[in-house]
Formats: C-alpha cells, structure tokens, sequence
C-alpha cells in the first residue's frame, strides 16, 4: 500500500511538473484596447527618440526593500510626463516625456520581497519572510530605516539560498519542471508568476503606438561564480508575447545559457534582445575571451551571442563604460563616469578594467575575428537608468540618485557633510548582526562625508533609436540593427554614417540625410572595402534643449594590424565650435574657452555650437587593417550632481571630486572590413595542435 501511494505521488508529480514553464509563451494583449491608427511622425528618414530600457519598480527584490512601493503603471505614467512620489515621500517629474521606457524588474524572486511583506498572503508565512513583513508600511518609510533595510537586503540573499531538504517532493518537481526556483523554500511560484503577468499586462496597456512605446522585459542578474563579476544583462521582448515565466539567475548563471533559451522562443515566434549592463563592475568578465566554462571562443559562440546581444548599455547610475584611463591613457576624455568597484560587492572591491569596458571589447573582438574565431563584440551602444525608484533621473541639477531610502539624500550618497545623529543611524546594528552600512569617512574641508562609492555614480543615461516612427517594431528594428546611440543624461542628437562618396554631400542640403543613406551606411553597419578607396565619414550633433552648447565633436578610430593583431587606438576631433578648426598635428580642438562658476552652476552660453557637423576622411587609413569608428560628442563643461548638491546647501563641492564635467554622447560603430584573409585563422597555436593531435606521427625536434 505504501509503495502504491509513493507511486502514485511520484506519477502525479511527473504530470504535474513536466513543462518547461520558461518556455511556454503567453499572449499579454489587452483584448479591448483599440487598434492604432496611422504613425503621425513616420520618417522614412528615421527620427531621433529617446527612451530608457532598465527601471525596476516595487517587483525587483532590492528597489522594494529599500522602500519603492512604485508599480509598473506608475514607472510609464512617469515616462509620459505624470509626477509620482519617491519613497520618502518627494515629487519626481521629468524635464520632458521620453518617447519609450520598459520596465525591467529583476527576474529571480520578481515579486517575492512584496508578498513576503504583505501578511494577508500566502507567501508572508513562507520561511524567511517575517523579517520583511510591513517593511514598507508608512512609518517605517524612513530615513532611520535605512541600516535595517540593508541587513534585510542581505537577508533576501540568504532566504533565496535556503532550498528544501533532497527528499522533498518540492525539489522532485523543481527537477521534473526544469524550474529550480520550485526548490526554494522561500519562493511561491503564483506569486512569481502573477507578478511577472503585471509588469507585461502594465507594458502592453501604455503602450500607444505613434506616441509611448513599451516593451515587456526583465533583467537577468548573474555574476561570476568566483569573484563576483557583474554578468547583469536585461532582455525585452519585441511584442505582446512572452513566456510565462523569465529565465534567471536560479535556472543557470552562464549567460550561454539565457541565449539559448531566446532562441528556443524565437523558435516559437518570439524576438528578443539581451543587453548587458554595467560591464564596468564586471571585474573584466563581460567582454572576457573565452567562453563560461574556460573553452575557447569560437564562431558558433559568436553568432549565438551577436544573435541575442547586438546591444551593451554602455552608461547608466553605475558609471559609463566607454573606456578607461588605465586602458586609453592618449585619450584626455577617458576618465569619465569611472565606478571603479564591482557591482553588488560587499565590502567595495576594485573591478579591473581590461575586459570590462566597450572600445577595449570593440579590439578583442576583431582579434577575436582575425584570429578566425568569429566576433562576439560586434554591437551598438545605449544608455539607461537602472533607476530603482520606477523613476529615471537624468538631470544633473536634480538627481535624486538610483536606490531608494539610503541615497536619496545629499547626506546619504556623500555630497553634503553627514550629522554624527546621521552616521549613528546608518551604522546602526541591524538584527543581522552586521554593521547597516559600511561606514567609511571622509574628512573634507566642509565637514565629515559618507564615502559609500554613491560619490562615482550620475546621472546617466539615455538610450536612442534612429527610427521610422515611435511603435515597438520600429524601435526594436533600430536596436536589432544597431542604429543607436547613447547619452550621460541630455538628449544630444548625433548621426553617423560611413562611405567612399560622403565627400559629395551638401551639408547645407535639405536633402542630405537621404543622400548619406543612399551614398554610404549609418551606424551599427559594415563598411565594406572598395579597393583602393579610402572612407570618408558624415557626422552631424545637435544641442540638447536642456543641455550646454557643444564643443567639440570626436570620431574615435581603432585598429588591429593586419600580421600580428595588435591593437591601435586614435582619438581625431573632427570639427570644434564656434568655426575653430582642428590642429591637423595634434587632431585637437583648441579650447574654446567656456567656462563655469562653481558658485552657482552658471555656464557660458555664448560659447560653443547649437549643432556641429562635417565630413571627415581618415588620414592614417590602410586599406588592409581591420578597424572601427564611432563618434564621441562633448558638450562645453557644466556641472555634476555632487556641485549641486553642495551649492543648494550653500556649501562648497567636495575638493576630492570633479566640480566640473562634461555631457556627452556616443554613436554605435561602423566597423570597416578589407578585402583581405585573417593570416591568424590560418596559422594558430590552437589549429597546429590541433593538427598535432589528429596525427599519430611525433613531430621532428628539428
């Protein structure tokens, strides 16, 4: 009898857990929303829109416990223009709507950390959950919370690693599934589930095709198994269709992993784009050479991870991941939005840079390629927020940075002199038994600041699309195909294109776009080599309404020599303001002498240029070298939030930090192809040995 209902328990657990929920796709449409009607502002000439692909609200476990309560309705009534409240209770409203935004909660425990504290649920009596519960009620929204809400943060961690003993039928179901989250004794999957289908069911309702454009996305949080690198990348989905569940952290941390499931849903009708974020902090594993496990690259990895990931949010809070000082020291625009710790560790550990910034990725995929290999980092670039308020800050003069309760003051972040009442509440002993924050103290001029690495983070950034018209499957076009650029926060216009007749074309023209999409290609594409010819590159900038005039705009070129691969690296300006022209010696502007006053922001406004364009052709081509180009723009110096932040006060800025910085943007790039064979994907160490190996006869010592 025993051994029968033991039987029937496991056959039913088979039945019941024998779907891949992660594959099984769901249509979230609004069945009684209206059609569209006509796009009012399509360009077949493509326009300029400006989004934000990376918000987490109230579902990603760490916003809601540091005290976002902001659903996903509330994130895209922000995007258009509404005011919602911060968590400690102060308005945030956008200096202008953005054209598109999705909401990218993260995808392991998506919802739990909101059930756990609401006691009338299911979920508030699983294990792990009492410490949460009402962490979020009114009157513990507060700033005295704030050393309690990180030991909570680091109790999440702990619930989500408490699985069931072996024998439970939990973990058979878990296994049977292919769902291990199932195994967690924290984790109710309705939960999971029904909060997943608000964040889609939120996506489709705001979207309004020609005028607010959404996408149902998530972030996959991963990290290195070893050392902590961030391995973070957020996927949106090109339509109403998803599946029922994301794949996360839980199910696999190999990136390789996630791709495959995308395909195994593109398979199935469904698109998708995975784009890793914040590469800065991955201590050189985003861009690594080598795949997860240790094995060679080679090109079935490549155009499986160019297929998903043709797009890296190259800046965001986190700091910008364009280059660094350590990797382009002739670069003098290098050190900008530099976060120089890992992402999530505990204590603040240096991330090293090599590997874990764009231009360097940009050089070790053509290496990779001429090598024969294949290139995994042939991508365009974006911006976003990863704000964790629901709500994006992108103004410099009025950021209420990235978190929650703990930064949302100047005090908190460390741009204004903390109280000793201050240090005493955010270093208090929470019921983990370990320190709220680690407390570390600068002595400045102005008094005591908290150094918590805030200080590294801005107000950054923007993601934009060069597209036909402001709905889903235009945006996503431009993404997929990498007509895109990113900005630190003001809404720069840029257009780049490349070809061997933009020499002919009438900048004055009314026509001069069409002519550059006929005479050459935009960003994100191939240049491919004509013979002799040597390329000539059309970029043209436009002011931001709310951002200082420009200065100088910058075409960044690298190159790999074509007999041994190594890496070459030039900075040219292209064109200055105000008609100044560049030193053809030194390829540089001459200062074009704007100024600010640290006392009270103030910039010049009767120096530098509403909009800046040129044709450039490339002094130092060669013909049979591999190369890249893409297109930096600099605005004229203004001021970062941490100047500001003291000035309202009516402090002096910190000394120890920049009271002066520069906007700025950065076009994907156009990569230029010879008309040559890769000399490393014939003769390589891996293909000799090889050889070696596939032959039984010793070699000849001599």
């Amino acid at each position: 009898m025993k051994k029968n209902i033991i039987a029937i328990i496991f056959m039913s657990l088979i039945f019941i857990g024998c779907t891949d929920t992660s594959l099984e796709v769901v249509d979230f449409s609004i069945a009684d929303k209206p059609a569209p009607g006509p796009s009012k502002d399509f360009n077949e000439l493509r326009n300029a829109y400006y989004g934000d692909l990376h918000v987490h609200t109230r579902y990603s476990f760490d916003a809601y416990v540091f005290g976002t309560t902001a659903s996903p309705d509330d994130a895209y009534r922000y995007a258009k223009g509404e005011t919602i409240k911060h968590a400690l209770g102060f308005d945030m409203t956008l200096r202008e709507p953005l054209d598109f935004y999705a909401v990218t909660d993260h995808g392991f425990f998506l919802g739990m950390i909101q059930a756990w504290a609401d006691t009338s649920t299911y979920a508030s009596t699983l294990p792990g959950a009492e410490i949460y519960h009402n962490i979020n009620a009114p009157e513990n929204q507060t700033l005295e919370s704030s050393a309690y809400r990180l030991g909570s943060f680091r109790g999440a961690i702990e619930a989500i690693a408490n699985p069931y003993p072996w024998y439970h039928p939990k973990l058979i179901q878990a296994f049977l599934s292919n769902h291990i989250s199932l195994a967690i004794q924290s984790f109710d999957d309705e939960t999971h589930k029904s909060s997943w289908a608000d964040v889609a069911r939120a996506a489709n309702e705001h979207n309004d095709p020609g005028n607010f454009t959404t996408f149902i996305g998530y972030e996959f949080t991963t990290s290195t198994d070893v050392e902590n690198g961030n391995l973070h990348r957020n996927v949106i989905f090109e339509g109403s269709k998803a599946p029922e569940r994301p794949w996360t952290r839980i199910d696999s941390i190999n990136p390789e992993d996630l791709w495959v499931w995308m395909d195994k849903l593109r398979d199935k009708g469904i698109d998708s784009l995975a784009m890793p974020h914040n590469s800065n902090g991955s201590n050189g594993q985003m861009f690594e050479v080598e795949q997860f496990d240790g094995s060679p690259i080679d090109k079935e990895y490549s155009a499986l991870r160019m297929r998903n990931e043709p797009i890296v949010e190259m800046t965001q809070v986190k700091g910008t991941s364009d280059t660094h000082p350590l990797l382009s020291p002739n670069d003098e625009w290098a050190d900008f939005g530099i976060m120089n710790s890992r992402v999530g560790s505990f204590p603040r550990t240096y991330s090293l840079p090599a590997g874990g910034y764009v231009r360097d990725a940009f050089f070790r995929g053509m290496v990779l390629e001429w090598e024969d290999r294949g290139n995994p980092y042939k991508f365009g670039l974006i911006g976003s927020s990863d704000t964790h308020t629901a709500a994006s800050s992108y103004d410099e003069s009025n950021f209420w940075s990235k978190i929650g309760i703990i930064d949302a003051t100047p005090e908190g972040r460390g741009s204004v002199p903390v109280t000793d009442y201050q240090q005493t509440i955010l270093g208090r002993q929470s019921n983990f038994g370990d320190t709220g924050l680690p407390i570390e103290i600068y002595e400045g001029q102005e008094g005591s600041y908290l150094e918590s690495g805030f200080t590294q983070w801005g107000a950054s950034g923007l993601a934009a699309v060069w597209a036909e018209e402001n709905t889903r499957e235009s945006i996503f076009s431009a993404l997929r195909r990498k007509e895109t650029f990113a900005t630190s926060g003001n809404r720069i216009s840029v257009r780049f294109f490349g070809g061997y007749r933009m020499n002919e074309l009438d900048l004055n023209s009314e026509n001069v776009i069409s002519e550059a999409y006929r005479n050459g290609v935009p960003m994100g594409s191939d240049l491919v080599s004509k013979g002799s010819n040597v390329p000539n590159f059309f970029v043209w900038a436009q002011r931001a309404k709310n951002g200082a005039p420009l200065q100088r705009v910058q075409i960044i070129k690298g190159t790999i020599n074509q007999f041994d691969a190594e890496p070459k690296e030039v900075v040219y300006d292209v064109v200055c303001s105000n008609g100044a022209k560049v030193n053809p010696v030194t390829n540089r502007c001459p200062d074009n002498g704007a100024t600010v006053n640290t006392e009270t922001c103030e910039i010049s406004n009767d120096v530098g240029s509403a909009e800046l364009k040129t044709v450039w052709t490339d002094p130092d081509f060669n013909k049979n070298e591999k190369a890249f180009y893409y297109v930096r723009v600099l605005e004229n110096p203004s001021c970062p939030w941490t100047t500001w932040d003291a000035i309202k006060v009516g402090l002096k800025p910190r000394e120890d930090l920049p009271k002066t910085f520069q906007e700025r943007a950065w076009s994907s790039p156009i990569w230029y192809i010879p008309n040559v064979p890769n000399p490393g994907g014939v003769f390589t160490i891996r293909s000799i040995m090889d050889n070696v190996q596939e032959t039984e006869e010793p070699l000849n010592s001599n």
